[in-house]
Parts: structure tokens; sequence; C-alpha cells
């Protein structure tokens, strides 16, 4: 769907930076202000002071918390102080999951306190705990494959390593343990499973994220283990000895909450019922502040949008910046709003979708899903992101999580790949703080994004749909 003629993307490559291109929709103007941004936002953004903002006063905001309460609060006032045109909420109502105690020790053959952390979801052990047991598994897959019944009593442990890839691309091969190990270590008989933590870290927390539950099998608890602790299990289980665990969780799933996105546009001066979105979600996991995860996103994007904000003259189509809600336990917030547009008969009137859900890494491509009679246009954005050493791909990528949902749909997207070769070290942890962002690298991304959502609502050209996948 994304590939063109060789010739074609030559000759657009080969124009002048200011010149319009076949196609495009775009004038030399309309390149003129975008660049304008880009080089006002790489001089200083406000992204930082805004991801500073959210967590020193807001901090982590597990989704249903009073923390989301307040966040919200603070997403809608940042939107406001920053001009946007309309700032309004839409609610998003889940089940409230919340941690309490989590204890692990190896009781034999070497007893030794162990680091863990619940998975998001997971029910809590007995009062007291469980004490049982350690049975190893490499994989997923091989404790799929193990024998019905044959963890009865027992503790399963899966110990499979996440690679690092700049991409993240090892991040789906190891999830699956995190999602799923619960549901197979159930079927197969087991108390209790504990996994790897996924993620790429050497440091002794551990890695928490959402797992699930199938209402045909028993729920047992789940946790991570540090992965220095899982390198300690994995030592004992290979002294041929048995290895007996007790986990102590306490953890507790309560009723509905309402949460809402918060939503700031920038309206379109000639189509104000096409949109452009833009965006982050707003909540995080409990342990850290949610720096990286996803307030960069939320602040970068916001900085994005007020920039465009600023034009004497704003784009033809709205630019919507989108702050959503309980991406982390379920893509609440994206689901919740594309299933209000699909409702309201809105997602053709959605031009191009994008979301920074990937840490605060620079971006080095521009990727895109939309019909090939627009790719001129995304072609002439990546000339103007060109210096920010962003290379365009007219093949791979994929929409953000809360995009996801409207893509689904068939609305076109846009994906602004972000180095990730740290994320992973990170990534649902008591250390996805604020140090760990780089305030330039933010103004590399408020740069590119503010390029991307302003010509994409200042063209004419419509981006079309994308395929819609029958469901399975």
């Amino acid at each position: 769907m994304r590939l063109l003629p060789c010739l074609i993307a030559a000759a657009l490559l080969a124009l002048p930076a200011h010149a319009s291109t076949p196609g495009s929709g775009l004038d030399a103007a309309d390149i003129a202000a975008a660049e304008g941004l880009r080089d006002r936002a790489i001089q200083g953004s406000q992204a930082w002071a805004l991801v500073e903002s959210l967590t020193t006063e807001v901090g982590p905001r597990i989704a249903g918390s009073p923390a989301d309460a307040r966040a919200v609060a603070w997403a809608k006032a940042k939107f406001e102080a920053l001009g946007f045109d309309k700032v309004y909420l839409e609610p998003v109502t889940f089940p409230v999951w919340v941690r309490g105690h989590e204890r692990a020790e190896v009781l034999a053959p070497f007893p030794q306190p162990l680091v863990i952390t619940a998975l998001g979801g997971s029910v809590g052990t007995p009062a007291g705990g469980v004490e049982a047991e350690v049975v190893a598994f490499a994989d997923l897959a091989a404790l799929s494959a193990a024998p019905e019944g044959s963890l009865k009593g027992k503790i399963a442990y899966i110990s499979n390593r996440m690679v690092r890839f700049k991409d993240g691309r090892g991040y789906g091969p190891a999830v699956g343990a995190r999602a799923n190990g619960a549901v197979e270590a159930a079927k197969k008989g087991a108390l209790a499973v504990v996994i790897r933590s996924i993620g790429t870290s050497n440091d002794r927390f551990g890695h928490t994220g959402t797992m699930r539950y199938l209402p045909e099998v028993p729920r047992i608890p789940a946790a991570a283990l540090s992965n220095p602790d899982a390198d300690l299990l994995s030592h004992m289980v290979q002294r041929g000895q048995p290895v007996r665990l007790r986990l102590d969780i306490a953890t507790e799933t309560r009723g509905d909450y309402t949460s809402h996105n918060v939503i700031g546009e920038i309206r379109g001066r000639d189509l104000p019922d096409e949109v452009v979105t833009i965006g982050g979600h707003l909540d995080s996991w409990d342990q850290g502040t949610g720096a990286i995860d996803d307030g960069a996103g939320v602040g970068l994007t916001m900085a994005a949008g007020a920039l465009i904000g600023e034009l004497e003259r704003a784009p033809r189509r709205t630019v919507r910046v989108i702050a959503y809600a309980n991406e982390e336990q379920g893509l609440y917030g994206g689901k919740a709003y594309a299933a209000a547009r699909a409702a309201a008969g809105q997602i053709p009137g959605h031009q191009l979708s994008a979301e920074s859900d990937f840490g605060a890494g620079r971006i080095y491509a521009l990727r895109a899903g939309v019909d090939p009679a627009a790719w001129p246009v995304i072609e002439r954005i990546g000339q103007v992101l060109a210096p920010l050493g962003i290379a365009t791909e007219a093949t791979g990528g994929s929409p953000g999580p809360d995009v996801g949902p409207i893509v689904a749909l068939g609305a076109p997207w846009a994906q602004l790949a972000q180095d990730g070769t740290d994320y992973f070290d990170y990534h649902h942890t008591a250390n996805d703080t604020l140090d760990k962002i780089d305030p330039k690298a933010l103004d590399q991304q408020v740069a590119a994004y503010a390029v991307l959502a302003y010509l994409a609502a200042e063209t004419d050209v419509d981006f079309g749909a994308v395929p819609v996948k029958p469901a399975n």
C-alpha cells in the first residue's frame, strides 16, 4: 500500500527546499511555515517543562487513582494555558486495579529474598502467601507444551530474556510470557507464575505491565522478578535440587471508575471537521513518575500543537492533541475515542493519526500507512524533517497503541519512530523518572511532530483509508 515507483520518489527528493511538490497540495509558503515551526522548536520548546510539571506536580498516575484525576485536571489546565482553541474531556470507564504489598523469597535450598513486582491485573495470593516448588520453563511455548496437570501444587517460572533493539522489536517475542503466562500456568494446575521481567535492565527492580485472564481458566497470581533475581533463581534451578519459593502478593480489582481523554484542538480554518491527531497517554504505572511512559509523549505533542496554534494563520484542517486515558491496562482511552468517532460517523474525517509512546529518544524515521495517492505529501513532509536526522521510509512501521483502534476502523496513520535502545531499561519500572530525559531530544521530537501535524493539516490532499483487517 505504501510503495511508490522509484522515479517518483527520486523526483521528489530532487526538488528545491521550498518548491511545491506535485501531488502534495503544499506550496512554498506552507513549507516555509513548517520549516519555521521546526527551527523554533529546535531552539527550545516547552516540552521538558511540561513533563517536569507533570512528574513533579502529579507524579505516578495509575489509572483510577486519585492521581489519575489530578492528571486530568493538570492536562486540561495546560491545554488552556497553552492557548488551544478548544479544550474538552471525554469519559473513559474501566475497572480499577490496586497494588498492595509484594514479597517473594526462596525457602530452600538457598534461602534468599527476591525482588518482584505484581503484574497489572493480577489477583493476590491467599493471606500469608503461597509456598511451593518452582518448575522452570525457557519460554511461554515450553510452558504451553507441558502436560495437563503437571504443575499441580507448583509455581511456574518463565525465564525467557528480552533482547535489546533500537526499534524495540525484542518486546513482541518476550511479552507473551507476561500477558499469557498466568493462563498457561493455570491450565497446567500451577498455584502461581513468576516471570523474568520483560525489559532490558540489569538493575534490581521488577518491570510491571498488564496481564490477562480468560473466563474459563482459574485465576492465579502473577509477578515479575527483577532480571538479576531471575538470574539468581535460574542458577538455583540449574543446580538440580528442588527450589521452594514463597510468594506473597496483595492486589485487588475494584469497581468501575470513569476517567477522561483530555483533548486540545487548534481549529482548522477551512476544514475544521477534518482532523489530524497527535498525542500520548496520560496514565502511568505506579512505581516511577511516568516520565518516559508516557509523560514525554504528552508533553511533546502538547508543545507541538501549541506551536502550531501560535501561527498567524491556522492550518486548513484541525490539529487535535489527545492525552489518552488508561493505555497501560488495556488501551481504554484509545478504544473509547475510536468507538465515539465510529458512532458519530467521523472516521472518514480522520485524515492522519500519530502517537508518541516509545520513550524520549530522538526520532530517526518517518513511516506512514496512507493511500498511495497521498504519498507525495508524506515525502514532502519527510524533506522538511530530513535536517533533523529523520529518514523517510516507504515500508514498515505501525501506528501507536492508542491510535491502533481507530486505524483498525480504516483511519490513516503516521509513525515518527524513536530510538528505543534504552527504553526497556526503564519501561514499567521505578526508574521511569525525569532524569532519563534529554531536553534537547524532546525539542527534536516537538519539531518533528509540529511539522508532521501542520503539513498534514495544511494540505488539501485526502490521505484516504487504510484497509481494515477482517476479524478473526
